[in-house]
């Protein structure tokens, strides 16, 4: 960090703890402004819809220092992106495009862009936008093709360039996406609205700017460190030790071979170091995770046994180290695939770390969520259309409560696709969509139901599954029994977690999706809770 980054104690405390407040709900409203524009001007329902996509404002020196609240497993990994576009002397104007997962990004159809915010021709921050597109080329429509075993075949790596340069549009680079992707006119149309959410930031602070002078920039340390002391103090209440985990992974696209991630968390007073040494090997197949992944799984761990009200910001991150055996499938080398460590094994980080920490804080700890996002993806090899989507599942109970149902659990917490939208945009006839009966595990407090999703598909098209928790069940805790795993079918026939299958029309797709475990003995679960779960019909006759 330069100097200019780091204000001293003295000049934070010439911010009095009011105008800190406002002035961090100021910048967070813009982060989430940021994010509302995405949204609004997105022409993809991956976008649009389920609002698969991030937004968040760093400072000069490259420190998040407001986030809006998207999806976990983008919004740890953005500082990595920033870092590597610091490397490009960036000047104002300039808005950077980056997707590579080794330098920046975390798997190649989530396209960062990076822009300077320099309302007055100096360069007092960033805004940064994330969002998963729905096709960025490679083998097979949706480029997630659950058997790569190449990046190369995942579709188009952008490292970081520029997308607009000193405000001039590189037109070369516009070309280059729309010659490597099926879908070209609805990535152009969502890569604007990424830039005009970007803009919006560079408008409102320039108009904060205006309001607060000098003050605006000394509030960026001040909401930082805020967050740290606040961090440490929670983790200092922890008690002290070295909690382990392990869990699998169930494949990796290539063989069924089961993948270990095991986890050491050690609570030392106000720091947490969490080690996964022992973790396997990077793998053949799509699940490898780039490192910056595996911290953002870590990160959001740390936030949900800490408080989620402390401001998300760098000074969450700074009482945290993470550990991961270099060439494991948590720090990969190139050119490993990696579309599957983004959205499963992000999934399985989070599961191990938190069931560390089930020892350390009981009281805060889940039973087993569904585990998996559940990635469905259809379209067509002329790029007609790519349909892409996660399903939610079941949360796993919590120690005085049910698991939620139907709900996207960890690392992300995107919509559904609705029906109307799905039929109106998609070759795609929806026929069953409802929650599954008696899918989550009994308990004290029960676990949360996972979904059935049934398509079928009108036309000829690629259908690619890449999906987790198909034989290993989430588990449940305290006594609580496990939830149900999930299964996938098309044609009422069963295929693998991860597989890849051209269809003809009129096929259906079903994906039955996991449920939450249960938490407590079942014994103890109140009759009246019991009732009324037959009564809602959440447990087959009992």
């Amino acid at each position: 960090m330069n100097d200019e980054a780091t204000t001293s104690s003295a000049e934070q405390e010439t911010i009095d703890p009011v105008t800190l407040e406002i002035l961090r709900n100021q910048l967070e409203s813009v982060a989430t402004e940021m994010g509302h524009v995405l949204i609004r001007g997105a022409y993809s329902p991956n976008i649009k819809e389920r609002q698969d996509c991030s937004t968040a404002l760093f400072d000069a020196s490259g420190r998040m220092v407001a986030q809006a609240e998207h999806i976990p497993v983008h919004l740890g990994a953005m500082p990595d992106a920033v870092d590597i576009v610091l490397q490009k002397d960036p000047k104002p104007g300039d808005v950077f495009i980056v997707n590579d997962p080794f330098a920046g990004g975390t798997h190649l159809p989530d396209i960062t862009l990076v822009s300077t915010i320099a309302p007055n021709d100096e360069i007092v921050g960033y805004a940064v936008s994330r969002a998963h597109h729905a096709d960025v080329g490679g083998s097979s429509p949706g480029s997630m093709p659950p058997g790569a075993q190449e990046i190369y075949e995942e579709g188009l790596r952008l490292p970081a360039v520029r997308l607009v340069d000193g405000g001039e549009p590189n037109e070369a680079v516009h070309d280059l996406i729309r010659a490597n992707v099926r879908t070209p006119d609805e990535r152009e149309a969502d890569l604007r609205a990424q830039r005009a959410a970007n803009a919006r930031a560079e408008e409102r602070i320039g108009e904060l700017l205006e309001e607060h002078g000098a003050t605006l920039l000394d509030a960026f340390d001040a909401v930082i460190e805020y967050s740290r002391e606040r961090v440490e103090a929670e983790l200092d209440g922890l008690p002290d030790g070295t909690y382990r985990a392990q869990d699998i992974l169930e494949g990796d696209g290539v063989t069924d071979t089961d993948i270990p991630i095991e986890v050491a968390v050690t609570i030392d007073g106000a720091s947490i170091a969490v080690d996964f040494d022992g973790t396997a090997d990077q793998v053949a197949g799509n699940l490898n995770a780039p490192l910056s992944v595996a911290k953002s799984a870590v990160y959001f761990v740390v936030r949900a046994i800490t408080d989620p009200e402390i401001p998300p910001n760098h000074g969450c991150y700074e009482p945290v180290s993470v550990s991961v055996p270099e060439g494991s499938i948590l720090d990969p080398k190139p050119p490993a695939a990696v579309v599957g460590g983004n959205v499963e094994t992000s999934q399985r980080v989070m599961d191990v770390t938190l069931a560390a920490l089930a020892e350390a804080v009981p009281d805060k700890v889940p039973a087993g969520g569904q585990g998996t996002m559940n990635n469905l993806i259809i379209g067509d090899r002329t790029g007609d259309f790519t349909y892409y989507e996660t399903i939610g599942g079941g949360f796993g109970a919590r120690p005085e409560k049910d698991g939620m149902d139907g709900v996207q659990v960890g690392m992300t917490n995107t919509l559904n696709t609705p029906v109307e939208a799905m039929e109106t945009e998609y070759p795609l006839r929806v026929e069953r969509y409802a929650l599954r009966p008696s899918s989550g595990g009994d308990g004290r407090y029960r676990g949360g139901l996972g979904l059935e999703r049934t398509v079928t598909v009108e036309t000829d098209a690629t259908v690619s599954l890449l999906t987790e928790r198909r034989r290993t069940a989430p588990a449940g805790i305290d006594g609580g029994e496990d939830g149900a795993t999930g299964e996938n079918l098309v044609d009422g026939e069963p295929v693998p977690a991860k597989a890849s299958v051209d269809v003809e029309a009129g096929t259906t797709v079903s994906v039955r999706t996991p449920g939450g475990g249960g938490h407590g003995d079942p014994a103890e679960r109140d009759p009246a809770a019991r009732e009324r779960d037959r009564r809602d019909g959440k447990v087959d006759d009992e």
